[in-house]
């Protein structure tokens, strides 16, 4: 059995015209110790994922249908009062900018205690000495002097392992990290990156990374979900997607980082026409359909189903003519 399992997810939003779907019939599982990127353009539905795994997901908003299974407890069926012994718990989550997380008036110090007295019941010289463990497990100098610092001393990266120690602070099983780099420049983010995989193999977690860098998917995860208009489009190992993106979008992402497709220095970079539709204004058949190259017919009329790929082990995609299918 997976560590998480999410079954046929859809979350809705509550408007004037009607439901409005963010997430359409989303199915995936984290084991122990997997790192499961989650990839695609903004409004695609990733934080929306992410948020409603650990119930997050604020009204007019609701998870609609489906099941999702922790430890083969289901979560989507708890009270507030039970989902929060799970939220920052066992399960933990890193937001995009430690400053929107990280309380400017609080030290560290009395952060990082706060958040272990509320979870268990131990003293405060138990929890400052955690939290001093968890400092020096992401590699902050002086752990003792930085629990009495406030948030503002402290550099962009640095803050940053704050908030993964702070995480890490309860021994969750999992971590949703929500682009957890995206204000940090390249040097640090790598550093972030390599912490984040050191942490999962030596704490025994599960990493649950959404992003819209292909190139962070494919330096850390074992695992990728594209993402597009709600829906996942392809589920497959990083390695086999990064040399074989079947999802003629999973393709195009590809072919738009440096160093990927016919890109050189004589040419620009390849960018998907067009953009991503307003999920008000989706059209029928396949979402994907009006920037797809490979577009026929049936594209425009049927919506094409998730499914296994005939010679590709367990690659899921959700395409009617996906790249380099092997016809039978």
């Amino acid at each position: 059995m997976s560590l998480l399992e999410v079954k046929n997810l859809e979350v809705s939003f509550a408007l004037r015209h009607g439901d409005l779907v963010a997430l359409n019939d989303v199915s995936f599982t984290l084991d122990k110790r997997e790192r499961l990127g989650v990839v695609g353009e903004s409004g695609a539905g990733k934080s929306v994922t992410g948020f409603a795994v650990i119930n997050l997901i604020s009204k007019p908003g609701r998870i609609s249908k489906g099941e999702i299974l922790f430890d083969g407890q289901r979560l989507d069926q708890l009270s507030e009062k039970e989902m929060r012994e799970i939220r920052g718990n066992r399960i933990s989550m890193i937001f995009q900018d430690p400053m929107m997380t990280l309380n400017p008036v609080l030290t560290i110090g009395t952060q990082m205690v706060e958040t272990l007295k509320a979870h268990r019941k131990i003293s405060t010289q138990e929890a400052r000495e955690i939290a001093i463990s968890k400092l020096e497990l992401v590699h902050i100098p002086s752990p003792e002097r930085r629990l009495t610092q406030y948030p503002h001393e402290f550099s962009g990266g640095m803050r940053q392992r704050i908030i993964i120690a702070i995480a890490l602070i309860t021994e969750p099983a999992i971590i949703i990290a929500d682009e957890p780099t995206t204000a940090l420049d390249v040097t640090i983010q790598a550093e972030i990156m390599d912490l984040l995989t050191e942490l999962c193999n030596s704490q025994d977690m599960g990493l649950m990374l959404i992003t819209h860098d292909l190139g962070v998917v494919a330096e850390v995860t074992e695992r990728v979900l594209v993402m597009y208009a709600g829906k996942i489009i392809e589920n497959a190992k990083t390695a086999d997607l990064v040399a074989n993106p079947m999802h003629p979008y999973t393709k195009g992402l590809m072919n738009a980082l440096p160093g990927h497709g016919t890109c050189d220095r004589d040419n620009r970079l390849q960018q998907i026409p067009g953009s991503m539709p307003n999920l008000t204004e989706i059209a029928p058949g396949c979402s994907f359909h009006p920037r797809c190259d490979f577009c026929q017919d049936i594209c425009k009329e049927t919506a094409p189903e998730l499914r296994k790929i005939a010679g590709s082990g367990d690659r899921l995609v959700s395409c009617h003519f996906p790249v380099g299918e092997q016809v039978q």
